[in-house]
């Protein structure tokens, strides 16, 4: 079987996307030793691609089109791309299927078996979420691409649910294929040496959010909930990209007399998260829509106690491994943060329930279904030129 794929999407920060783009690929050619992939990548790849080991197992088809910044023109660029050039191209290759792994894909795909992962569709709920710009582009993609495809496929059941609510799909037509988690992490820098960096005293307990900062993040009600909590010695951390929504989050803290309680660094080394995690005493995560969730497996594996929202697919990924509240409760999301600091038995209830919970979701199994959808997509796509025939 002869798989393209489109990783127009992937450059260095593509996230949780990119994450299990690069992940499931080395997993379904050892699953399938006949598989031949063919990745359609932009301009912004080639970093990630320079540091892949599995780099020369593919085929790679390079297309200078920039997807993260550029001229308004360069969105029709992207459009033309993956609605015309793809499919043809696949086609000219003699592709069976032709996936698009991050919300978007081809709209008319001759000759080729249409499949696309589409994650969420937050941005239809929060449009704050994304520019203007942004979400016209993602509603043009992606709207137009699950219409289209031969299966859709999507990483939960509440994603599931929201696809049949919000777009219509036919249930029949989707495949909840969740993620998986890396079971063994890699090593963590100086645990002590963040701490200090961060201005976080050794002994204070440590929240950490390993979130975006938007607003359907729900990181408002958090610090509502932190300035709820009675301990003051309690830091909470929220690392990642600067946003606008970042200094609503300043404004805040210095509003509900915080201080320097609220810790806002920007990206970290992945030694340094990982020192995050290790040195954590829990991690919380209020969120008020996912496609999944991944950063409660990511907490899950490196034994940090979970709290996280009890909406959407958080409840879904963490089971009875992690202690859920109502994301719009500030006195509940206090509650729970307030157990986890002072019940010493249940945080190490809670590591331990994690740990087994992630056990389920390996990129193995996300390969595997993967790769069973890629197979029924190309033989639904034969069922259906036999019917015109």
């Amino acid at each position: 079987m002869h798989v393209a794929l489109n990783w127009l999407f992937m450059h260095p920060r593509a996230g949780g996307v990119g994450t299990a783009a690069r992940e499931v690929v080395p997993r379904m050619l050892a699953a399938d030793p006949e598989l031949r992939l063919t990745i359609m990548a932009g301009a912004e790849a080639d970093d990630v691609r320079d540091v892949l080991p599995w780099k020369d197992e593919v085929t790679w088809v390079r297309d200078p089109v920039t997807v993260t910044h550029g001229p308004p023109h360069n969105a029709l660029r992207t459009l033309n791309t993956q609605w015309v050039r793809q499919p043809l191209r696949a086609r000219r290759l003699g592709c069976d299927v032709l996936h698009g792994p991050a919300n978007s894909g081809a709209v008319i795909a001759p000759g080729v078996a249409s499949v696309v992962t589409v994650h969420d569709l937050i941005w239809m709920a929060y449009p704050t979420a994304m520019s203007p710009r942004d979400r016209l582009g993602t509603r043009l993609t992606t709207v137009a691409a699950a219409r289209a495809a031969d299966l859709v496929l999507t990483d939960s059941q509440a994603s599931c649910d929201v696809l049949v609510e919000r777009l219509g799909l036919d249930q029949e037509r989707i495949r909840v294929v969740p993620l998986g988690v890396e079971q063994e992490p890699p090593p963590a820098g100086d645990a002590a040496g963040v701490r200090a960096r961060l201005r976080l005293g050794r002994d204070e307990p440590v929240l950490l959010c390993v979130s975006q900062k938007r607003s359907h993040k729900n990181l408002t009600t958090l610090l509502r909930a932190l300035a709820a909590v009675p301990r003051a010695d309690v830091r909470l951390v929220i690392p990642g990209a600067t946003t606008p929504y970042e200094d609503e989050l300043r404004d805040l803290a210095a509003a509900l007399g915080l201080g320097d309680r609220l810790v806002l660094p920007d990206w970290l080394a992945a030694d340094e998260l990982e020192a995050l995690y290790e040195t954590a005493t829990a991690v919380v995560l209020p969120s008020l829509e996912e496609g999944f969730g991944l950063p409660v497996l990511d907490a899950m594996v490196r034994g940090a106690p979970v709290a996280c929202s009890n909406r959407s697919s958080l409840a879904e990924v963490a089971g009875d491994a992690a202690l859920l509240f109502d994301p719009l409760d500030p006195h509940d999301i206090a509650n729970a943060i307030a157990r986890l600091l002072d019940d010493e038995p249940l945080r190490a209830r809670l590591v331990a329930a994690g740990r087994k919970r992630a056990l389920q979701y390996t990129w193995e199994r996300t390969a595997q279904a993967t790769l069973a959808s890629y197979r029924e997509a190309r033989e639904r796509r034969k069922l259906l030129r036999w019917d015109r025939a």
